[in-house]
């Protein structure tokens, strides 16, 4: 059934037969499997061992840019929250709510980019809700996703376990995703091809973790980038960060944004970049298993673990000078999330 031309309204929320519609014509169309259900709760088994579970909204502006949409950041989003604790996904519950008048056929993109991402982390989709706002009540669509997932055996990574020596890696360049919103609202008249890093991590966290179960923290470097992960690090496991500026991977179209207009690519978010902390006895075998995986290929040590300045983070200059990298306050760029 074509659903060009078709919005969404409030009958669609209101409980009836178009809301039965909706389900069955988009949702269930996209999400089917065996635990996907109709009724008030999915029934699942449940597996052995420790559990992770985690919640996130996503109200990003525009909802489409270039490499994905708020659909796929959904899951990859849920599904790298999950991975930074060593969490396979299992399942996963999703909300909408849509403005009344969003077009239908815009809202089938989405869901169908939620399918792909779900199959590429292997997490099932089993529950949901749909609610339907007025006219200006909501900016198009927002998206709320919740994922539970099994934590690996011998598996332990938490921000407060970073410890003195420890290398410091990132499993991409950063910056990506927050330049590529940024760009996409056209408030700057700036052109320039940068692509969202907006990716599902979990098989490359999989394949570290299966052969160095020993990784200390990994952290999804999403709202205030990769400096802010840092210093929350720093903070939780009571060390200094030592920050090598130029080993630090930043592609060369973000740089020139970020230069015009005074932005540090060290705060603006990433959607498809993790940061690990390793004993450093471990970086070369991590660092070389992360570059043979999809959406990891450019992964970098960009620092170490110390025992001095403790809850600090320290910078390392291009001149070899060094200065604190200091804590980010205020609203960055709103909405990239």
């Amino acid at each position: 059934m074509s659903l060009a031309g078709k919005t969404v309204t409030l009958a669609h929320g209101a409980g009836g037969r178009q809301t039965a519609e909706l389900i069955r014509e988009v949702f269930q169309k996209h999400f089917s499997n065996p635990y996907f259900t109709a009724d008030d709760a999915a029934v699942l088994p449940v597996p052995e061992g420790r559990m992770a579970m985690t919640t996130d909204g996503f109200i990003v502006s525009p909802q489409f840019f270039n490499g994905g949409n708020i659909g796929k950041l959904s899951i990859c989003g849920t599904v790298n929250d999950l991975a930074c604790m060593g969490a396979r996904p299992l399942y996963m519950t999703c909300s909408f709510v849509i403005e009344e008048g969003f077009p239908m056929d815009r809202l089938e993109e989405i869901v169908s980019s939620m399918e792909k991402a779900a199959a590429e982390a292997g997490v099932k989709i089993v529950a949901g809700d749909t609610k339907v706002a007025g006219k200006g009540q909501v900016d198009g669509l927002f998206i709320t996703t919740t994922g539970v997932g099994q934590i690996a055996d011998g598996v332990n990574t938490s921000g407060a376990h970073a410890e003195n020596g420890d290398a410091i890696l990132v499993t991409g360049d950063i910056g990506r995703h927050g330049c590529c919103i940024l760009l996409e609202r056209d408030e700057y008249g700036i052109e320039a091809d940068v692509r969202s890093d907006c990716a599902v991590l979990w098989p490359a966290v999989s394949a570290v973790l299966e052969q160095v179960p020993e990784v200390h923290v990994i952290r999804d470097a999403t709202r205030g980038g990769v400096g802010t992960v840092l210093h929350e690090i720093a903070a939780e496991s009571g060390v200094g960060v030592l920050v090598d500026a130029e080993s630090v991977p930043v592609e060369a179209a973000v740089s020139g944004v970020t230069g015009m207009l005074g932005l540090d690519p060290m705060y603006l978010a990433c959607e498809g970049t993790l940061v690990m902390i390793v004993p450093d006895e471990k970086k070369e075998q991590v660092l070389e298993i992360l570059r043979r995986q999809p959406h990891t290929e450019g992964a970098a040590q960009i620092g170490t673990i110390t025992d001095q300045e403790k809850g600090r983070v320290v910078l390392r200059t291009q001149i070899g000078t060094q200065t604190y990298l200091p804590q980010p306050g205020n609203e960055l760029l709103p909405r990239i999330c």
